[in-house]
């Protein structure tokens, strides 16, 4: 081991290897806390309280061999944003904190055969048109508005209600993590309010760092894995960002506020009541990961609904069928997620609930879950950057099962607050400054907005993939770059 440390206050990191550091197991710690980051990505992640609450995570029952945090860590509600927990399943806990309230906020990519010469040109109209005709912004409005009993379908069978009502079709689903459809999902276990909030949202990006992004492909750096995927240079790609709306944000709420009432001796426990957890084998857990479970379906039919329509407007815009510009899902991804997974560790296969917040899966080739599409190359993994950077497609490492319980970065990771950006940046002034000087066009429901996801708010994504591709834990695959974004 490297006698190398890193100070963060009153934090001390321990160098394991290159880009690993170690916070040691000492006190009521469980185990150690792992940062997995470059000397620079670590210098901005000690600028809030991320070290302290992944520090924290190590008090969780049931953490086991290490919490980690990705190279895009930043402080979030308890659990870091970019963290990574797996708690025993039998004797550990399920924490909706360590999920975050946007249940199966995830990012899809749909790739097209469209270059970026056939859209040239036609930037504004593309924009104007998606702006039009997909629902953004705080509150209401959806692609469909839904009663009560097309809502607890959409909660049980996710993505094979959108099959089955027009929305998708077969291949979309797939191309979908767990085909966009999880088992154990209980509408039952979601409250009634979370169901109202959520009745009138069902295809709709919301606000904040949401978004619905044309890009083109600039890089392709793996030609074998880049055709698997359906990827080449100069091809137009659509990424949408988006989550479970106020239905999850509720339903978040609501578990946290019922921990609150009937698991305070474990919650007395931890040292930030933020991190507020269900025993795991209570009927608290099991309601909880019920719902959260609905709540995922949720954000996967929100996520092809949006995708659908979009491929309508292509159609307007373009004149052509969607069928005939191949504009076919690539892969969704969740974050902010817990499941039930099995891990060899130590030796023996344990199953953990694996906590994912702000963080993606990322299996490797082979691995018996990775959709057959891909097993062979590895699952894709999709890493959006700011509206003035790249994006990458990287594919599972083969080192992240060992290193991650198969997990990595979600995306480029926030460098300051929303207010801080607020107050930095001008919205109008953003936009014209991504257009003039880089011709994307953005268009937004506010310029609070705009300003709140200006480039200068985020780290390096390309630092962040750096790290995540030397660790092995996701490889690159190809880059993408904006062309036009739309968000609430």
């Amino acid at each position: 081991m490297s006698n190398t440390t890193f100070e963060a206050g009153d934090i001390t990191l321990e160098q394991v290897r290159e880009f690993v550091w170690e916070i040691p197991q000492e006190g009521d710690m469980r185990a150690p806390a792992r940062v997995l980051a470059s000397e620079a990505l670590l210098e901005e992640i000690r600028e809030d309280k991320t070290l302290e609450q992944i520090t924290n995570t190590t008090h969780l029952p049931g953490i086991t061999n290490y919490a980690i945090c990705m190279p895009d860590g930043h402080q979030g509600y308890g659990f870091p944003v970019g963290g990574v927990g797996a708690l025993d399943a039998e004797n550990g806990c399920i924490s909706p904190g360590a999920v975050g309230y946007d249940i199966n906020c995830g990012v899809r990519m749909m790739r097209t055969n469209l270059t970026y010469d056939e859209l040239q040109g036609r930037e504004e109209e593309l924009v104007d048109s998606l702006f039009a005709n997909i629902p953004s912004g705080l509150g209401g409005g959806g692609v469909v508005e839904a009663g009560v009993d097309t809502v607890e379908e959409i909660l049980e069978r996710g993505v094979d209600w959108a099959l089955e009502n027009g929305h998708a079709v077969e291949d979309d689903l797939l191309h979908c993590e767990d085909e966009g459809m999880r088992e154990g999902a209980d509408p039952g276990k979601v409250s009634q309010k979370a169901k109202d909030r959520g009745k009138n949202q069902i295809g709709s990006l919301g606000s904040g760092n949401h978004f619905l992004e044309v890009q083109r492909v600039t890089d392709v750096f793996d030609d074998e894995v880049g055709e698997a995927y359906g990827l080449e240079t100069d091809q137009i790609v659509v990424l949408i960002h988006c989550g479970s709306r106020g239905l999850g944000h509720q339903t978040c709420n609501d578990y946290l506020r019922k921990i609150e009432q009937q698991h305070q001796g474990l919650l007395n426990q931890l040292p930030d009541k933020e991190l507020a957890a269900a025993p795991a084998g209570s009927q608290l857990a099991e309601d909880y990961y019920g719902a959260m479970n609905a709540a995922i379906n949720f954000a996967w039919v929100n996520r092809q609904l949006i995708m659908h329509r979009t491929r309508r407007v292509f159609e307007r815009v373009f004149d052509r069928s969607w069928e005939a510009m191949d504009m076919h899902l690539l892969y969704d991804v969740a974050h902010n997620i817990a499941k039930k997974e099995t891990h060899t560790v130590g030796g023996d296969e344990r199953e953990l609930y694996v906590h994912r917040k702000g963080a993606t899966r990322a299996f490797p080739a082979g691995h018996p879950e990775v959709p057959a599409a891909y097993r062979d190359v590895g699952q894709p993994v999709i890493i959006p950057g700011s509206m003035g950077a790249g994006s990458y497609v990287l594919r599972g490492g083969e080192h992240s099962m060992d290193l991650t319980f198969g997990s990595t970065a979600h995306g480029a990771g926030r460098l300051m607050s929303r207010t801080q950006a607020k107050n930095e940046f001008w919205g109008g002034d953003v936009q014209d400054e991504l257009e003039d000087q880089q011709q994307i066009y953005v268009k937004a429901q506010s310029g609070a907005t705009v300003a709140e996801e200006a480039p200068g708010v985020y780290k390096d994504v390309d630092e962040v993939v750096r790290v995540s591709d030397a660790l092995g834990i996701g490889d690159k695959v190809a880059r993408t770059f904006p062309v036009c974004n739309i968000k609430g």
